[in-house]
């Protein structure tokens, strides 16, 4: 600066920089930040909290246990299991249940004939219950508040009531033991769910949107596949996994209405192999792991839709 000040006037050369100016900042050495942590911070935990993590971890441990003994006992042996009891590891791996129950029931078909109708009806539902939720939360039909409870009053029903009804019907159609008629009954089965929970979502759907859409000359059709679709998309993905591993898992409508080895599911097949007393406590147990490897596979594949699904409306 004393230089600038000799050079516009040589003749003030005696003039001092006042004392009181502030320094030139230090651009080259870095500046430390200290948090410190405040009680009750971000990093501290509370006794409740240590609660709910101790519940959750106790929880866990219970839910995994059946798993973990299907596991251990599908590779023991029968002279082992018979010595050593259910608890314990086996003494050398044993894989003659698990290819024995592969070949006694054809796994792979039965492994198809799963995926093919629990696929059919999580895609077919999903759509259903789009549809109808579009009419009942957006259209807003006439007696829209009658049709969801008794959308709703149909969720209740057990599926033993519908046995008889649905079998004489499906008997008359000439669709009896085949996979279409399990297709869909479960179809409007979950699509009823569907419905019932997607019409309340959008119900709250902006309505700006909308008016914004129609104004621009949407249709009815464009309306739902470029405005209500790409937002509703991660709740749609949540009910398509829960349909396929719902409809995965069940037994009842299956057992009744697959009666041909060629049509029955993974569970029909575990369930009928047992009641012939072909297979022993290994064997099932081997039919047990087998039957669970898919669901869960294909629940680690989605996991992380599933979950941006569920959070998708936490935040806005």
């Amino acid at each position: 600066m004393s230089a600038i000040i000799e050079e516009l006037d040589p003749e003030r050369r005696d003039v001092e920089l006042p004392t009181d100016a502030a320094p030139a900042p230090d651009t080259e050495r870095p500046r430390r930040v200290i948090r410190s942590r405040r009680p009750g911070g971000p990093n501290t935990r509370k006794p409740g909290d240590w609660l709910v993590l101790a519940v959750a971890v106790v929880l866990g441990f219970f839910i995994a246990v059946p798993f973990l003994l299907i596991l251990v006992n599908s590779f023991k042996s029968p002279a082992d299991y018979n010595t050593s009891g259910p608890l314990t590891l086996p003494t050398e791996f044993y894989f003659d249940g698990i290819v024995a129950f592969w070949e006694r029931v054809n796994f792979p078909e039965k492994l198809w004939n799963s995926v093919f109708i629990s696929g059919l009806v999580a895609v077919f539902a999903v759509l259903i219950s789009m549809f109808n939720a579009f009419a009942l939360g957006i259209g807003r039909v006439k007696g829209r508040l009658w049709i969801v409870v008794l959308i709703l009053l149909a969720n209740m029903l057990p599926q033993e009531v519908l046995l008889y009804p649905l079998y004489f019907m499906f008997k008359e159609a000439g669709l009896y033991d085949s996979q279409w008629a399990v297709i869909i009954i479960f179809t409007v089965i979950q699509s009823a769910f569907g419905t019932y929970l997607l019409a309340s979502v959008y119900s709250t759907f902006p309505r700006e949107l909308l008016e914004a859409a129609s104004l621009d000359g949407a249709s009815r059709w464009q309306i739902l596949w470029r405005v209500v679709y790409p937002i509703s998309r991660p709740t749609l993905s949540v009910l398509l996994i829960f349909f396929f591993i719902w409809t995965w898992n069940e037994f009842l409508i299956p057992l009744t209405f697959l009666v041909s080895n060629a049509t029955q599911t993974v569970p029909v097949a575990i369930t009928v192999l047992q009641g012939d007393r072909l297979m022993d406590v290994t064997t099932t147990s081997a039919s047990a792991l087998l039957g669970l490897i898919p669901t869960l596979v294909f629940f680690l594949i989605f996991q992380r839709t599933l979950t941006r699904g569920i959070t998708a409306g936490a935040v806005k």
